[in-house]
């Protein structure tokens, strides 16, 4: 087999139309809106632009000059013309010298960006205009050669693409696997009841009284009480021995913190937890604000997080996630995130967090988000989240067993992670044979 080497250019040719934002908008062309990465092209109908775009026509090579190594180019095949941002680059082709099913895998593979890095510098990652991709010195073998080698990728990439879909459909089936033990956990289905433990309405009575000597004490303020839940307001019957009660009837406290305002950049005392450190299951305040010493010292008793609170973001996109923290730092909180304190020991704050990542608990915060510029979950809502409550001995049993089964959907999604690695690995081996 001949190869020869020879530049991009020789066979591509940028198409060189530019339109300034004012003139692009009175051209009233569909725009590309991206190319994802299996090289499928997204058109939407023409809109104002700031940006000066490019033209693209009817069988053009589209390449995404940002992320062209993860398969975001694509032929361009609608009859009427488009515009795209300059970020992108549109190029005929001759065809009487490269086949471009051959040309699209060479592009997304490491020999490819190899040459990219030998001979333009920078490397892959810096957006790859025509001034840089044309130059390239590449080997190319005939044409009736790169027809085959295209086909026989076109196979094994089917094969991949067939295991890649399994491992999408096993991650969907895995995302509905953990949220079923999270249910069955909730609705008491997850372990065995143990007739010897107490009705969970003896813990809610101790615990009543426990909050009404706390009040009297001056540690916590009474609250208006909330109104027994309305029998439309249960979603299922419980097991025999637990009752439905509320986030208020089972806390020292809720509260969404203090707005206080970041210090100086140059004062980092206190860190300032927000929505962006509450992550699924821990708090990172890797990347955070601070406050000073003086302004966290007077909302410490508000809304500094002890060992076992239930930290969860009550504003924005993310809202209803959670964490429960353990062996806490000095942290203020502002009002992106809720403080719900459990009465301990009665209520484990493992099992409040497994109720509020189930459905039952989701649907209710969601339920309850008022949605506006911001989705936002009120404190007097989250006190009113119904929650199915047993006794402390079998809360800590569903605690274990959640855990337990949590572990073994850790297990299943490092080898489905790894399967995926797996499957690229296998791409770039074969590209690697086929372009060596």
């Amino acid at each position: 087999m001949a190869w020869k080497t020879v530049k991009i250019g020789s066979f591509l040719k940028e198409r060189r139309d530019r339109f300034k934002p004012e003139e692009a908008n009175t051209l009233d062309l569909k725009r590309i809106k991206k190319i994802d990465f299996q090289g499928r092209i997204h058109v939407i109908d023409h809109k104002p632009t700031k940006t000066s775009m490019i033209l693209v026509k009817k069988g053009d090579l589209v390449i995404s000059g940002i992320n062209v190594e993860k398969g975001a180019l694509s032929v361009y095949e609608e009859d009427e013309d488009a515009l795209a941002t300059i970020h992108y680059s549109s190029y005929e082709y001759d065809k009487n010298q490269v086949d471009i099913e051959y040309l699209k895998w060479f592009l997304k593979s490491r020999t490819f960006q190899n040459i990219v890095k030998e001979q333009a510098g920078g490397g892959i990652k810096t957006e790859l205009k025509a001034k840089k991709f044309l130059p390239l010195k590449i080997k190319l073998p005939g044409l009736d050669a790169q027809i085959d080698i295209a086909r026989k990728i076109d196979n094994v990439a089917a094969e991949i693409n067939d295991l890649s879909e399994t491992n999408n459909h096993n991650q969907t089936l895995l995302i509905q696997l953990r949220q079923t033990i999270l249910q069955e956990a909730v609705q008491g289905k997850l372990v065995p009841q143990d007739t010897n433990d107490e009705p969970a309405g003896e813990l809610l009575k101790r615990i009543e009284a426990e909050k009404e000597k706390l009040i009297t004490e001056g540690k916590i303020k009474k609250q208006n009480p909330l109104p027994p839940i309305a029998e439309d307001e249960v979603p299922y019957k419980l097991p025999q021995g637990w009752e439905w009660t509320n986030i208020q009837n089972i806390s020292y406290q809720v509260t969404d913190g203090e707005h206080a305002t970041p210090a100086r950049i140059d004062i980092k005392e206190i860190p300032l937890a927000t929505a962006k450190n509450v992550r699924d299951g821990y708090l990172d305040i890797t990347v955070t604000d601070f406050v000073s010493n003086k302004t966290a010292k007077k909302c410490w008793n508000r809304c500094k997080p002890q060992h076992n609170d239930i930290l969860m973001v009550c504003v924005g996109a993310t809202t209803g996630r959670l964490c429960v923290i353990k062996n806490p730092p000095d942290i203020v909180l502002v009002r992106s995130v809720a403080l719900i304190r459990p009465m301990s020991p009665y209520i484990q704050s493992e099992y409040l967090s497994i109720v509020l990542k189930s459905s039952l608990g989701q649907s209710q915060i969601w339920g309850n988000v008022k949605q506006s510029a911001q989705p936002c979950l009120y404190l007097n809502k989250i006190n009113r989240i119904n929650i199915p409550c047993p006794c402390t001995n079998e809360q800590k049993r569903i605690v274990a067993k959640v855990d337990q089964l949590m572990n073994l959907c850790d297990d299943l999604e490092t080898r489905l992670n790894q399967s995926k690695k797996d499957s690229e690995m296998l791409m770039q081996a074969v590209l690697h044979e086929a372009f060596s």
